[in-house]
C-alpha cells in the first residue's frame, strides 16, 4: 500500500513539536502528545510525517497529538473551489486527507492519529481502513456521551452529528479525514468545543449545505480542552487497546 486518503514556527523540540519532551507515554508505547498553543499547519503537516517515518521505521512509538490550529481552511482531496467563501481572509492549505472543505481554529480540538495499521489495534483488524474510520467516529461518540450528548453517525455522511435542540436537523460536532502512508495514518479527527461558529461561513462544511455545525458551547456544556482531552484519553482504550 502506498497512499490512501480517506472521507507562526515553532522549532522542533519545543512545547508544540510532535515528539517533545512534553509527550506522555503509556504502558503500550502510544504518547499522547498535548500542544500548549496554537500550531501552524505547515508545522503540523512537517510534524506528522517526520513521526509517521519514525514509526514505519521503529524508531518512534505510536502518537495521538492533541492540538489546536490558528484559525485556516484546508481542502481535502474531494473540495470544491466553490465551496470556499472566506471572507475574512483566513489561510488555506490543500490537506491531502479525504474530504472536502474543513475548517479550524482555536477552541476545536485535533487529534492527530498516528497509528500501525498493519497490526490489529482493538476493535480494529489490520489493514482494515474501513474498521479504524468506525473505530474513531465510535471514539468520538463515547466521548461525547461522558458529557451527555447523544451523537451518532449518518448513513452517506462521514463526521459525528449531534440533533440540534434548536431546528430538529442534524449538525456536525466532529469532523474525521485521514491518510495512510504505507500503513501508517495520519491526520485524524477534530471535535468542536468552543470555536467561533461563525467562521465555519466562509465554507461549505464537508460540502453539505443542507446542514449545520455545533459545538459543545453551543449546546450548553461550558466543558473546557482539558476536560476533553481527559475524556478522550479515557475512552481510548474501550476501541484502540
Amino acid at each position: 500500500m502506498s497512499e490512501t486518503a480517506l472521507g507562526s514556527e515553532t522549532a522542533p523540540g519545543s512545547e508544540t513539536a510532535l515528539g517533545s519532551e512534553a509527550a506522555l507515554a503509556t504502558a503500550a508505547a502510544l504518547e499522547w502528545q498535548p500542544a500548549g498553543r496554537p500550531v501552524p499547519y505547515p508545522q503540523a503537516i512537517r510534524a506528522m510525517q517526520d513521526r509517521v517515518a519514525a514509526i514505519r521505521a521503529g524508531t518512534r512509538p505510536e502518537a495521538v497529538w492533541l492540538l489546536e490550529h490558528p484559525p485556516l481552511f484546508t481542502a481535502g482531496t474531494s473540495a470544491r473551489p466553490q465551496d470556499l467563501f472566506n471572507p475574512l481572509g483566513f489561510p488555506t492549505y490543500a490537506a491531502g486527507r479525504g474530504g472536502q472543505w474543513t475548517y479550524h481554529g482555536p477552541g476545536q480540538r485535533v487529534a492527530y492519529v498516528m497509528l500501525d495499521l498493519q497490526r490489529r489495534h482493538g476493535t480494529v483488524p489490520p489493514r482494515d481502513i474501513r474498521a479504524f474510520v468506525q473505530a474513531l467516529e465510535a471514539w468520538l461518540i463515547d466521548t461525547l456521551a461522558g458529557f451527555g450528548v447523544p451523537a451518532g453517525t449518518r448513513e452517506g455522511r462521514i463526521g459525528v452529528w449531534v440533533r440540534d435542540p434548536v431546528t430538529g436537523g442534524d449538525s456536525k460536532i466532529a469532523a474525521l479525514g485521514v491518510r495512510v502512508s504505507r500503513w501508517v495514518s495520519w491526520h485524524g479527527v477534530s471535535l468542536n468545543v468552543a470555536p467561533a461558529l461563525a467562521h465555519f461561513d466562509g465554507i461549505v462544511p464537508c460540502g453539505l449545505r443542507e446542514h449545520g455545525v455545533t459545538s459543545l458551547r453551543a449546546l450548553g456544556l461550558d466543558a473546557g480542552l482539558a476536560e476533553v482531552d481527559a475524556a478522550l484519553r479515557a475512552n481510548w482504550d474501550a476501541r484502540f487497546s
